[in-house]
């Protein structure tokens, strides 16, 4: 142990480990203390418990339960308490070190609150925290988080100039994201030859980067090259490349090539998993195959995975239009049964077409199913009762 954290934990303002005879209780007493906050449903209790249990250095190493409490926070929009929580961490020699205040800044960036986001990185000097290319890319995720796209490029030329920091491939990644965001996709793919020409080596990530935003915004043929080059580059393809891959041949509605793609990373060891579905899924959709979509949907189940919200809101309505209502009680069936949360106009349909079909005693089913939910109620009408 280091002699600085030696002294971090000798002038902790906390009691706990000082009470507890044992290391593996403190790391329990965290754990409880962790698992009471994510379990707290009042929010205004959940913030006064978060900063007293801030005093302890060890609850401060815990990035995940600063993930979740402000996560939940950002979602009922308690933005002064997000705030009350976070500059309540200033107050700790934490603060001087880089990576906590990155953190920091990163969950101000998360939760959509760019100003303070801001504030926090250009307070670091004076609080003696050396601002690197940790700092400087966390100040450009952030920029992204809050979808300000528009602003990276100013942060990546202003921000490297004034703290003459060398930008890494993290930071060029960052910038390619924000002009694909921006659709500014000839920027995206130029930044690849500036990485080169300043001896940063583009790796998985920007290859990914830009293939999502590429195949996915019909760009097939650019994509395409794209893909050459990681290939040429000897950078392997993951699971995230290929369905990239699939769903630019779905959107071209090229879904027996697709296939043939899907049979190619099986065979070379690669997983597929419910992006890889949902992409096989959309092609056979937009060629208005229902077999198809209906024998990919049936393979998700087969190879370990669960259907996602995206499947059922691309599935669902395409079912009932091609009227076999059977198929679509059956697949609402499956929305409760993985407690997939979807909304009330994906399902409403449904009911309406079953009592169409007079499939009548179906229909009441999934009116039921959709009104005492456990996990959400959806308000599902027949249509006699509107």
């Amino acid at each position: 142990m280091s002699f600085a954290r030696l002294l971090r934990r000798a002038f902790s303002t906390t009691t706990t480990t000082t009470t507890l005879p044992k290391p593996t209780a403190a790391v329990k007493s965290i754990r409880a203390i962790s698992q009471d906050l994510y379990t707290e449903n009042n929010l205004k209790l959940l913030v006064k418990k978060f900063k007293e249990s801030s005093e302890i250095y060890r609850f401060r190493t815990k990035s995940p339960v600063y993930e979740e409490t402000v996560r939940r926070l950002a979602t009922a929009k308690r933005f002064e308490a997000i705030e009350e929580i976070l500059e309540h961490q200033k107050k700790y020699p934490d603060f001087s070190e880089e990576g906590f205040t990155v953190r920091i800044l990163s969950l101000y960036g998360k939760a959509g609150m760019f100003d303070n986001a801001k504030k926090v990185f250009d307070e670091m000097p004076e609080r003696n925290c050396a601002r690197t290319v940790l700092s400087f890319n966390a100040l450009m995720g952030a920029c992204v988080s809050c979808k300000k796209f528009e602003m990276v490029g100013k942060i990546f030329e202003e921000v490297m100039r004034e703290l003459s920091v060398e930008p890494d491939v993290v930071s060029y990644n960052i910038l390619i994201k924000a002009f694909c965001e921006m659709g500014k996709f000839d920027d995206a793919v130029a930044v690849i030859e500036t990485m080169e020409e300043k001896g940063a080596v583009p790796d998985v990530i920007t290859f990914n980067t830009l293939l999502d935003c590429l195949y996915g915004n019909q760009r097939f043929s650019e994509a395409e090259k794209i893909w050459g080059q990681m290939v040429e580059k000897n950078v392997v393809p993951v699971i995230r490349s290929y369905n990239a891959r699939l769903m630019g041949l779905a959107l071209e509605k090229r879904s027996q090539e697709a296939a043939q793609l899907f049979e190619e990373l099986k065979n070379i060891g690669l997983k597929p998993d419910v992006f890889s579905f949902n992409a096989l899924i959309k092609g056979s959709v937009n060629e208005g195959n229902l077999d198809e979509a209906k024998r990919w949907y049936g393979e998700i189940e087969k190879s370990g995975c669960r259907p996602a919200r995206w499947t059922f809101g691309t599935l669902v309505p395409f079912v009932c239009e091609k009227g076999d209502m059977e198929y679509a009680f059956e697949l609402c069936k499956d929305i409760f049964k993985s407690r997939r949360v979807v909304s009330a106009t994906l399902l409403q349909p449904v009911v309406n077409g079953l009592v169409k079909a007079s499939m009548i005693e179906q229909a009441k089913e999934l009116v039921r199913l959709g009104n005492t939910n456990s996990y959400k109620r959806f308000d599902l009408k027949l249509p006699s009762d509107e």
